[in-house]
């Protein structure tokens, strides 16, 4: 094997593995350049036992997963002590999650709560409306560090009365979206571009993106797309279900035409991106159907959006909808309260094909009047993590731990580089074999069939999800690698 620079060349590549490669089998590279064998694992659905973490009722409430810390951080507002804002870090073992102590964040009635999480910085990031400063629309940055959480000085983005609050990440400009409703501005749908720098955030000029009354913001960030999406209902078009796109340049934002997903009264929007499927998922109220929970699926293109057909998932009217993406799984994940299940709280899950979404049957993880429901994601627990308000218990804060069925691997379309050449120990320098070189490692092959990596590392005539191919056998012990 030569390499020149670090190009390698005549088919092989030499870097240290992570974790035993055996010989002859498919390889992978990880985000740092070390290699690994192909694994996969699987769950089923699982509903943990309902906890109360809070011994205070929990009101209006956000919460986000810290992939840097491997932690849940759930925010809300304190029904007692003045309804300070407040934040919580939790830890989840299991189908359970043990939280720390809770921190101030603002020291005044708080509400519209919104946290997003800042992956270049590293931080949360907490918007709000701040009943202590004039109801002005408010952001501030958290630290994660063990159990709790520290933060920074807050600061204003809007010098106004703002509600129905919207914060999301956009990966790509590395900035901070938070939509909101500017009530002395006519009540206008608005946005603004945040850059956080350590413990603190600055902003931009606030953008219009509806010249009308704006309620039930959501917003989310489409990765593939690299665009901001903002849902909402517009008052100004007859309460009908609305959604733009935003492209953020530097610390402002533009936006695309508005486009229609519901034309009725739509309700508790929520907007979530599949990053499987890469589309955005709206999950909201129909007003043509009995206020029914319903979801659909948008496409980006452009600065523009478009939306397939509607399925519903409630048999009645609901309300606190709230909903996350199960990266893991694959699978939106709803919760909101049955107004047809004696108002328990209920989830349903959805999985998106093409331009449509479908739905299994709803499961009751609280049977008890619940409300303020949010919803966060583990990826690396592989669990879904809902906090809500307890209506049979004082409406202390709870939460339940809740895991789809999956079926997950480390492989994907793009990381797959070839067969590993001898074995290899945990840390040592590994040589994989890539494309156009000869493994001679095999057994049982039919010399011309293709074979394809398979989610568990083994190589098949049948290409898996995701489709990769391995190579061509020319004997039954020898395959053309493919790179």
């Amino acid at each position: 094997m030569r390499t020149i620079g670090n190009t390698p060349v005549d088919g092989e590549v030499r870097a240290v593995a992570s974790g035993t490669l055996p010989n002859g089998k498919p390889v992978i590279v990880n985000a740092d350049g070390t290699v690994s064998v192909i694994t996969s694992e699987s769950g089923s659905q699982t509903l943990g036992t309902p906890a109360t973490f809070l011994s205070v009722p929990m009101n209006v409430s956000s919460s986000v997963y810290d992939p840097n810390t491997q932690k849940i951080i759930v925010a809300y507002r304190q029904n007692s002590g003045s309804n300070y804002g407040y934040a919580v870090v939790g830890t989840v073992n299991g189908m359970t999650i043990s939280f720390g102590s809770p921190v101030v964040f603002e020291s005044a009635s708080t509400y519209n709560i919104s946290m997003v999480y800042d992956a270049n910085a590293q931080k949360v990031v907490i918007a709000y409306r701040d009943y202590g400063n004039s109801q002005y629309g408010t952001a501030i940055v958290g630290t994660v560090s063990g159990n709790s959480i520290s933060f920074g000085s807050p600061a204003v983005f809007e010098t106004a009365t703002s509600d129905y609050i919207s914060a999301v990440y956009d990966a790509n400009a590395q900035k901070v979206v938070i939509a909101y409703r500017d009530v002395n501005n006519s009540n206008y749908g608005t946005a603004v571009v945040g850059t956080v720098s350590g413990t603190s955030i600055s902003f931009g000029s606030p953008t219009l993106f509806n010249n009308g009354h704006s309620i039930y913001i959501s917003a989310a960030y489409d990765a593939n797309a690299q665009k901001v999406v903002i849902t909402y209902n517009d008052i100004g078009n007859s309460n009908y279900g609305t959604a733009i796109v935003g492209t953020v340049s530097g610390t402002s934002i533009s936006f695309g035409a508005e486009v229609v997903f519901e034309a009725s009264n739509a309700g508790y929007i929520n907007a979530v991106y599949d990053s499987k499927a890469q589309k955005i998922v709206v999950l909201y109220g129909d007003g043509n159907n009995s206020d029914r929970a319903t979801g659909i699926v948008g496409t980006v293109s452009g600065t523009s959006i478009s939306f397939g057909s509607s399925t519903e998932f409630s048999s009645g009217g609901f309300d606190f909808l709230s909903a996350t993406y199960d990266s893991v799984a694959g699978k939106v994940v709803a919760a909101y309260r049955d107004y047809n299940g004696s108002y328990y709280g209920t989830l349903n899950v959805g999985i998106v094909s093409g331009t449509s979404i479908s739905f299994g049957s709803s499961v009751v993880f609280e049977s008890a009047n619940s409300f303020y429901f949010t919803l966060a994601t583990d990826t690396d627990a592989k669990k879904v993590v809902i906090a809500y308000g307890d209506g049979g218990n004082s409406s202390l804060g709870t939460s339940v731990v809740f895991q789809n069925q999956y079926n997950a691997t480390n492989l994907t379309s793009e990381n797959y580089i070839g067969i590993a050449k001898g074995a290899a120990a945990n840390g040592t320098s590994a040589v994989v074999q890539t494309g156009c070189s000869i493994n001679d490692a095999q057994s049982g092959l039919t010399a011309g069939q293709d074979y394809y990596v398979q989610t568990d590392g083994t190589l098949g005539t049948t290409p898996a999800d995701p489709s990769v191919l391995a190579g061509t056998a020319v004997s039954a012990t020898k395959l053309i690698v493919k790179g």
